[in-house]
């Protein structure tokens, strides 16, 4: 482990994330798997996702 996490973690257990910042993080992350969930279920919109396209070669 390099010793800049070491002194990162220690930092973060001396003065950890407010009750306010934990919630909008955990939110992000079920929003995150929330769509990644209706995309492997199918139920994703189809004007939410890009076109797959075959790469074009360059000139």
């Amino acid at each position: 482990m390099n010793m800049i996490w070491l002194l990162r973690a220690a930092k973060w257990a001396r003065n950890p994330p407010s009750a306010k910042m934990v919630k909008l993080v955990l939110a992000v992350i079920t929003i995150g798997l929330a769509m990644l969930a209706l995309e492997q279920l199918g139920w994703w919109p189809d004007w939410a996702t890009q076109d797959h396209r075959p790469p074009r070669l360059p000139r």
